[in-house]
């Protein structure tokens, strides 16, 4: 017998569907924030805490920390790790590298909790009759640049205090005290702003007592290969190499350095640090930083620096830019970079001067020191000129908007620079205060220039190495004191709006005027070679990876962006050859009498295609001509300062 079961018809079970009454969908609310860290107070925490750092396993990277923190009171106590880093403009504290945490009081275990709001914050219970916290705690550094910067090689280390110390959380950094320690391998040499407090001792080196924010502006540069020279009574040049053959300055490059601090203290008036040690690292190994302090600055180049002089003409800009630093970003900043300590979120609508000016005044003091020749520094500026009158993206993107980009792109790579803009305040920025000193010296006949922007800016308080912030009010205010002008529309016209071409106004008043060449600058060779790349960017669009054949960059409404070109595609061929940066270069020249397209074979990932580039304008390379047959304002804007 078979068993039938009834099964009603599609259309009438969709008929009930719709006839069922609609269930209201859920409407949640948050649970409310809550924030328990106390709020930065201005006064003395009670006691000094003590930091140990042993780095001497430089064989796997690791800095092993002992930190005892005094505590006045059972409870709840919150310990920050630095978020906020000056210098960096942004929150990049890698506490991710923290490991192996272990609180402990007395010799008894603690536990210990990160905050869910704050998580730079973790909170410990302090029993009753507890006078210090003990922690320890791994920093275990990268071991390859895609974990972050090498700061650890058999040869050499670098110290940022911030990345192996935790501080209380309440009170502004200048009021904790710190003792801080660091074990070297045996034999290494060293260099700090901090000052050693006893001989060392089985291996440590003690430092007498500073402020935590003073702690974190005093890093430590230590190798096996070290070397330093006085450049003068009150500056130091600590270098560590790879190989003691990074070491073989002669005694004319040394000339140059010390050229630059005397240009230097020349132009500013003042010198705000009771002394300054630049932490020079010569190396292909460690990672390479550009990092100012008040009293001291990291510089990290590769190998050759010395021994290949002439190779290394752009990289020769980097110490005298974090040495303008000790003036302005440092002693001087914007009033919203200021924070009571390293957890406060900063603010950077002040980037255009803090770093815009700095880009001016290294690039001065780079020629004015003779560290790069003066024609090398206006081959720069035309580099720089032609690279941000070229830019798309200014037409819809502001340049006070870019001061965001630290936080915002986290200095990842970009596909379109061209068009999203990186971090121009500054370039840029150098750009607008170009215009500003040829604008001053208009209006005085020459009498005047930016150079009198600097003494009063920033030479008051000779030997003050606190920090004096400054708003835009000031920087308009002193300008005015130097020659009247309306300041204020100068300055936002050209960094709060958009603009369809770069601030270039200072070529022309200079006595120059920016054009394109059929053959590049000596200066555009040298930074080929260095870069190793081949740089098409004003012809066909795109920036060539000379080692392995990948574009690197591709402009925005370029020919090659015409074409589909994009990063990372793969030059296969040219013409049927495979790609050479020379052939390249003639069938660009070739191709304004022949009108023939230039045919590629591009490689993306597995698929290969076939692209044809019509463009027939010839190579474009910047550079500035001078209009006059005398010099001209930028020449003396150029000259050393007697």
């Amino acid at each position: 017998m078979r068993l039938y079961r009834r099964i009603a018809p599609p259309i009438l079970l969709s008929l009930a569907a719709v006839a069922a009454p609609a269930a209201e969908n859920s409407r949640p609310q948050p649970l409310p924030i809550e924030r328990h860290l106390p709020a930065p107070r201005d006064v003395a925490y009670p006691g000094t805490l003590a930091l140990e750092v042993d780095a001497t396993d430089v064989a796997r990277g690791v800095f092993a920390v002992q930190e005892r923190i005094p505590v006045d009171k059972p409870g709840t106590l919150y310990l920050l790790y630095p978020q906020w880093l000056p210098g960096n403009h942004a929150p990049r504290g890698p506490i991710d590298d923290i490991a192996n945490l272990r609180i402990s009081a007395g010799g008894k275990p603690l536990d210990w909790k990160r905050d869910p709001v704050d998580v730079y914050a973790i909170a410990v219970d302090v029993p009753p009759g507890v006078s210090s916290l003990d922690l320890s705690f791994d920093y275990v550094s990268p071991v390859s640049t895609s974990q972050g910067r090498v700061v650890m090689t058999r040869e050499m280390l670098s110290l940022q205090w911030n990345l192996v110390a935790f501080y209380p959380a309440g009170y502004f950094t200048r009021g904790i005290q710190v003792a801080a320690s660091a074990k070297l391998p045996s034999g290494w040499g060293y260099g700090t702003a901090l000052t050693p407090d006893t001989g060392e001792t089985d291996g440590w080196v003690r430092f007498k007592p500073v402020d935590f924010e003073t702690l974190v502006d005093s890093p430590m540069l230590a190798g096996a290969h070290f070397r330093q020279v006085m450049l003068s009574p009150k500056v130091r040049l600590n270098i560590a190499g790879d190989s003691p053959a990074e070491l073989r300055a002669s005694d004319e490059q040394i000339a140059l350095h010390r050229n630059l601090v005397d240009q230097a203290v020349r132009l500013f008036g003042a010198e705000h640090y009771d002394r300054y040690e630049f932490l020079l690292s010569i190396t292909d190994r460690l990672g390479g930083i550009g990092l100012e302090h008040q009293r001291s600055s990291e510089n990290g180049v590769a190998t050759g620096y010395f021994t290949r002089w002439d190779e290394q003409t752009a990289r020769r800009n980097l110490l005298p830019h974090e040495y303008a630093h000790s003036w302005n970003g440092k002693y001087r900043r914007g009033a919203d970079l200021y924070t009571p300590d390293f957890n406060t979120p900063m603010r950077n609508s002040l980037l255009w001067v803090y770093e815009g000016q700095t880009q001016y005044w290294g690039y001065l003091l780079q020629a004015r020191s003779g560290l790069v020749s003066p024609d090398d520094t206006l081959a720069a500026f035309a580099m720089i000129a032609a690279q941000l009158d070229n830019r798309p993206g200014r037409r819809w993107r502001p340049l006070i908007d870019t001061t965001n980009d630290p936080i915002i792109a986290a200095r990842r790579p970009q596909p379109w620079t061209s068009l999203q803009r990186s971090e121009d305040y500054y370039a840029e920025g150098m750009l607008i205060w170009l215009d500003a000193d040829m604008q001053i010296r208009t209006l005085t006949k020459g009498r005047k220039s930016l150079d009198d922007f600097a003494r009063a800016f920033f030479g008051m308080r000779d030997g003050d190495w606190g920090t004096l912030p400054y708003t835009l009010d000031e920087v308009v205010a002193t300008l005015n004191a130097i020659v009247p002008y309306d300041w204020r529309e100068f300055l936002s016209s050209r960094v709060e709006r958009r603009r369809d071409h770069a601030p270039l106004d200072w070529i022309d008043r200079g006595g120059y005027r920016l054009v394109y060449t059929r053959t590049p600058t000596s200066y555009w060779r040298t930074e080929e070679r260095r870069r190793k790349i081949a740089d098409y960017s004003y012809s066909l669009g795109l920036v060539i990876d000379s080692a392995d054949r990948s574009i690197e960059q591709v402009m925005w409404d370029s020919p090659a962006f015409a074409a589909g070109l994009t990063n990372n595609d793969n030059i296969v061929a040219v013409e049927g050859e495979a790609f050479d940066a020379g052939r390249l270069t003639a069938l660009i020249d070739a191709a304004v009498t022949t009108k023939k397209p230039i045919e590629m074979i591009i490689r993306r990932g597995d698929q290969y295609r076939v692209v044809s580039i019509p463009y027939f304008g010839g190579n474009r390379y910047p550079r500035l001509e001078r209009t006059g047959s005398r010099s001209g304002w930028l020449d003396d804007l150029l000259k050393p300062k007697e």
